[in-house]
């Protein structure tokens, strides 16, 4: 048992302070040298840093274990498609995520996962193994009968829904957010979980 990948954001320091590309990549490449898993870099503007596809790429190749990045930038397709073309096959795993709001786009663009909440893999799934077999019509069917759901989580439930569904499903016993975020509002709530029961993810009934 243990890690199987890291995933490991750039580092950042408050809402202005910054580090240089150099200082980056030293970050990553001494990560690399203390462990011996693969490291994902995960792409978000969370931290502010920007990461430029060429500079991704630059770490794909040099650095032992970067090996996987999850890119969740504005436009991401097509920085998936650029860091594709500049990493070769030192990008092992260009991977999709924010709740796979974009996750047709980036497949089309090369991604060959994608990271999202976490609460309804029976539905993300399968539309990336049709994409994956070519069966781009029903990659689009079926991401079309989930996008409510992802829609709600990425627009309206946020990092939240996945906590709410399992509560609701009865796979944890609480759903309290982190000290300081507050608590999903209770309309949003309900709104999440109405949508879920209209698709029946596997989460609502994993432990009822």
């Amino acid at each position: 048992m243990g890690a199987a990948m890291l995933m490991v954001m750039p580092p950042y320091h408050g809402a202005t302070f910054r580090v240089s590309e150099p200082q980056i990549h030293e970050f990553y490449a001494r990560l690399s040298d203390a462990v011996d898993i693969p490291i994902m870099i995960q792409d978000a503007p969370a931290s502010g840093t920007v990461l430029s596809a060429a500079f991704l790429a630059r770490m794909a190749r040099e650095i032992e274990h970067v090996a996987y990045f999850k890119i969740e930038t504005a436009g991401a397709a097509s920085k998936l498609r650029e860091l594709i073309r500049l990493g070769g096959d030192a990008v092992e795993g260009p991977w999709d995520g924010e709740e796979a709001i974009t996750l047709l786009p980036d497949l089309d663009a090369g991604a060959t996962g994608s990271m999202t909440g976490g609460a309804y893999p029976d539905g993300i799934r399968p539309i990336i193994e049709a994409h994956r077999a070519g069966e781009h019509d029903k990659a689009f069917a079926l991401y079309q009968q989930w996008l409510p759901l992802i829609n709600y989580e990425n627009r309206q439930a946020g990092l939240l829904a996945a906590k709410a569904l399992m509560k609701e499903g009865g796979v944890i016993a609480c759903e309290a957010p982190r000290h300081p975020l507050p608590a999903m509002h209770p309309d949003t709530r309900a709104g999440l979980i109405a949508t879920a029961r209209r698709l029946d993810p596997l989460v609502l009934r994993w432990a009822r």
